[in-house]
């Protein structure tokens, strides 16, 4: 399931909960916030392995690339040792393989930029999209907490995090 949907549903359940009078406080029916939040448990490995699906397309494609180079290359040498009868024509088949090979390289080159700038931006956007929801998410634990008052059943997020090592996700 997408994650974006799964926010957005998020959304709307904390926006049709009733509001608190005289406060931005609003009260969410758990049972409505719970199946989400597994959902989205759920539902972000596959944004990561989406995203690791990426990165081997973009290796397979840098293979491609170079087996490619590596035949043009191995032509290229064919191509002068046929050549190497006569000293005018070997030193012409001498500059087009080399002419061939930084050709190659250049395209190589290329193209393990653009597989790069691509899986950067995936990258870069799923990052985005899951501390969106990670925002999202803790807002609406405060959110429960503070209806809930300090005494409530799960602890804050801080607790759960001192519990982890101190460090947050």
């Amino acid at each position: 399931m997408d994650i974006l949907y799964l926010v957005d549903r998020l959304e709307e359940v904390v926006k049709g909960s009733r509001q608190v009078p005289f406060s931005r406080v609003r009260l969410v029916d758990e049972s409505r916030i719970w199946p989400l939040l597994d959902q989205m448990r759920i539902s972000i490995p596959d944004e990561v392995r989406r995203a690791e699906r990426i990165i081997r397309e973009k290796d397979r494609t840098i293979a491609q690339a170079h087996e490619e180079a590596e035949r043009i290359v191995s032509l290229a040498r064919s191509e002068a040792a046929q050549l190497t009868a006569e000293h005018v024509i070997a030193q012409a088949a001498e500059e087009r393989a080399a002419a061939t090979r930084k050709q190659a390289e250049r395209e190589i080159e290329a193209i393990r930029s653009e597989a790069d700038d691509y899986a950067f931006d995936v990258l870069c956007n799923l990052e985005q999209e899951l501390k969106r929801a990670l925002t999202v998410i803790e807002n609406g634990i405060r959110t429960i907490q503070a209806d809930r008052g300090t005494g409530g059943n799960r602890p804050s997020i801080e607790e759960e995090h001192e519990d982890d090592g101190g460090e947050k996700p």
